[in-house]
């Protein structure tokens, strides 16, 4: 309806497998990476087999205006992820990273199967306000966001 609240996210949680366990950066990568070719040649294949593909381009455009703040915890399991898929999505860019970001495997597989599905944990674009005090023992607490000397770092991520 073209009505975008101003909203505050505290700790949301990133459905995704927690790469930031693994210890070794350049492992990391590659898994993404490969995460990224898989689903752009997951999409490119049903596109081209005329299956239902899941990028919708009128819902995910809708919402390039709406940019929400996140607040995240890099050592929260939950929800640090959000950081990693920016970032990533960053540093790949152009038209392999455009289809990958509109996509998500678990949709792709539904609507291959017949089931209707909408990738709703896709975000265009955020704010991300990042806790740099790292306490492993608060990570998910949202009372680590009431201490009077945070370290932040704030970032716009924008499509």
């Amino acid at each position: 309806m073209g009505y975008y609240l101003k909203t505050y996210l505290f700790n949301p949680p990133f459905v995704s497998l927690p790469t930031q366990l693994i210890k070794y950066p350049k492992l990391q990568e590659g898994i993404r990476l490969f995460q990224t070719a898989f689903k752009t040649g997951m999409a490119v294949t049903m596109s081209i087999s005329n299956k239902k593909i899941v990028e919708d381009d009128k819902e995910f455009s809708l919402l390039f205006p709406w940019i929400p703040h996140l607040f995240i915890n890099p050592s929260d399991l939950i929800c640090a992820e959000y950081l990693e898929y920016f970032q990533h999505r960053e540093r790949i860019g152009g038209e392999i990273g455009r289809v990958a970001e509109r996509n998500s495997v678990r949709c792709m597989v539904a609507n291959a199967m017949g089931k209707d599905c909408k990738p709703s944990h896709l975000i265009p674009s955020a704010y991300l306000t990042i806790n740099l005090n790292g306490s492993k023992r608060e990570a998910h607490n949202l009372s680590q966001w009431w201490h009077p000397h945070l370290k932040l770092h704030h970032k716009l991520y924008q499509l």
